[in-house]
């Protein structure tokens, strides 16, 4: 098969030499959106959930889920290695010592060969940034921001809670680490058109970050956006405007930026639409084939 943009399983393939999978971890972290710091409705998108898988409020251990997702990812797919990822909300919002004791805690457990860490931009210090470049030494570690979108209007009406230039400062202090960056943006916001969506593709693609998820903006149960979906003042993405777009996009981003994401994974309990969102693998297989059909690649329409 021919990929036609840089896989994270390449990617990992590249370094380590075998089959290598995150393992999501919920360590019960908030957020600033919404523990009233910055809001207490967070963005309109999200859910009291946080992305999360809810292994927390389970009373899971970082170390129970890491070993539960092995067994789980070596049986399906022969993985034999395993980056923590760090999910759940901001996972960079805490006192430096805690944050270091659940790293720690990843990192002793057999086969874990790195750390992933999600978290907003505005969730970052020196103290953070210095704390995770102390594990460059000894394994792979990335920092995956959300950004979302560079369009500050779009920002404030999704109450993100931070603007372009937060992320950039992020971007800045990050750099020349040895900490990896991913930036997180979704195609589909309210009053987004197309060229908003290609504005922040060449605007990351010239950031000099190391990687991108891209994400569907898909509706969820007990969000604002439900209700605007509702009130049919949202509309969503159709399967193929999505593939289109994501195309579009990828032709924008340097070749040598890893590619995490190129949809969602939304929980089939708490959808709402669209609800091709939950065909992962047929969206992946028609980004492929729309790709193969423009003979077009990864950083094609970069100078």
């Amino acid at each position: 098969m021919n990929i036609r943009y840089n896989d994270l399983n390449t990617y990992f393939r590249r370094i380590f030499g075998c089959r290598v999978q995150k393992i999501t971890i919920d360590a019960g972290f908030s957020c600033p959106n919404r523990d009233g710091t910055i809001s207490t409705d967070g963005c309109i998108y999200c859910n009291v959930r946080g992305s999360g898988t809810g292994a927390h409020a389970k009373g899971l251990s970082v170390t129970d889920q890491l070993i539960q997702g092995k067994k789980a990812l070596s049986k399906r797919y022969k993985a034999k290695k395993f980056i923590a990822y760090f999910q759940a909300f901001s996972n960079t919002y805490a006192p430096v010592k805690k944050l270091k004791s659940l790293y720690d805690e990843a990192l002793e457990v057999d086969d874990v060969v790195g750390l992933s860490i999600g978290t907003r931009p505005d969730c970052v210090s020196e103290p953070v940034l210095e704390l995770l470049q102390g594990y460059v030494k000894n394994c792979l570690v990335w920092i995956e921001y959300g950004l979302q979108s560079v369009n500050d209007s779009t920002l404030a009406y999704i109450n993100r809670g931070h603007d372009f230039i937060c992320f950039k400062k992020a971007v800045d202090a990050t750099k020349n680490r040895g900490i990896k960056i991913c930036a997180h943006v979704i195609l589909g916001l309210p009053n987004e058109e197309k060229s908003h969506m290609l504005e922040t593709a060449k605007t990351v693609a010239d950031m000099g970050i190391d990687g991108i998820k891209i994400h569907l903006l898909y509706v969820v149960k007990g969000t604002k956006l439900a209700k605007l979906y509702d009130a049919g003042r949202y509309r969503c993405l159709e399967q193929q405007e999505y593939v289109d777009l994501v195309c579009d996009f990828l032709v924008r981003i340097p070749k040598d930026m890893v590619i995490q994401r190129l949809t969602g994974d939304p929980h089939p309990e708490e959808l709402v639409a669209p609800m091709w969102s939950l065909k992962k693998t047929e969206t992946l297989a028609l980004i492929r084939d729309t790709m193969e059909k423009r003979d077009s690649w990864q950083g094609k329409l970069v100078l």
